[in-house]
């Protein structure tokens, strides 16, 4: 890990650390509450190259990949409230594309060659903490700010279904973000509400890297929500979420399942729409 990462982490654990050691002095209790939701996944646009400009495909998951159609999708939070104003979630949010394509033209990914069927899976699940302090708020109504530690777990493999041949780009990295939600009751047990976190980054301060290399992520969402009794409720969502790495590793290949060449491109955009359930832990006996 580079320095510059370390402290990005660091930094970022501080707040985390910090927001836990205030509301620990605090004598209100603490209050878990668990969300997950299911639905459908549309891609957008999803492109994807390793490999220089000149010499591999600017391959298009969802033109030329299977990536048309929709997907099942799910997400799974859990989340504390402490002393009132602090909030920490814990998110896991699967995903998993597998699709099988005959290709009618040669595909060069990663220095090796793709014709005819080929299976393409792309995994990019994540893990994210964030922590949330509610700055400004009302009767039933609330506005919070914070920051965000994102567990990138990526793996993009390209396999020709006669074995012959097989491309595999695995990566596990951290991902700092800003992070932003609110809320506001609009009668009769309804709410509306809001989530967005991300972050551009270009520069080795947050990226995290010694090198040029470009990344973002962006995960917004809206929905509408009701309360079904005390600490129970339902919910529509409809989700953006995207992401784009760009550069060129200055990283040595430190496992076989990482990719030969250092250069890569991803570029990914989708859209979700989800039913999705609110739980508060001392409601469940109710």
């Amino acid at each position: 890990m580079t320095l510059a990462r370390k402290r990005t982490l660091t930094f970022f654990s501080m707040i985390l650390l910090t927001s836990l050691f205030i509301t620990a002095q605090q004598k209100e209790p603490a209050r878990a509450t668990f969300e997950a939701e299911f639905g459908a996944l549309k891609l957008l646009s999803h492109t994807y190259r390793v490999g220089t400009v000149a010499a591999s495909t600017n391959f298009d998951f969802v033109n030329q990949g299977g990536q048309e159609i929709l997907f099942p999708f799910d997400r799974y939070t859990a989340f504390f409230t402490l002393a009132g104003d602090h909030q920490v979630r814990f998110l896991y949010q699967p995903l998993e594309i597998a699709t099988e394509v005959n290709f009618p033209s040669d595909v060069r990914i990663d220095g090796k060659y793709f014709y005819g069927p080929t299976k393409m899976t792309y995994g990019f699940p994540f893990y994210r903490a964030t922590y949330q302090y509610r700055f400004l708020k009302s009767e039933g109504s609330w506005l919070a700010g914070g920051g965000a530690i994102q567990l990138r777990n990526a793996s993009i493999r390209f396999a020709s279904l006669d074995g012959s041949t097989l491309a595999v780009s695995q990566n596990l990295g951290i991902v700092p973000a800003l992070a932003l939600s609110g809320r506001a009751n609009i009668g009769e047990g309804w709410f509306a509400s809001f989530d967005a976190t991300g972050l551009y980054a270009s520069s080795a301060l947050l990226n995290g890297a010694s090198f040029v290399f470009e990344g973002s992520i962006l995960d917004a969402s809206a929905r509408l929500g009701f309360a079904v009794s005390e600490g129970k409720e339902v919910f529509l969502n409809a989700r953006f979420f995207g992401g784009s790495a760009k550069g060129v590793s200055g990283y040595d290949r430190g496992a076989w399942s990482n990719s030969v060449s250092p250069e890569t491109e991803n570029r990914i955009a989708a859209l979700s729409f989800t039913l999705g359930a609110t739980v508060r832990a001392d409601s469940i006996a109710d």
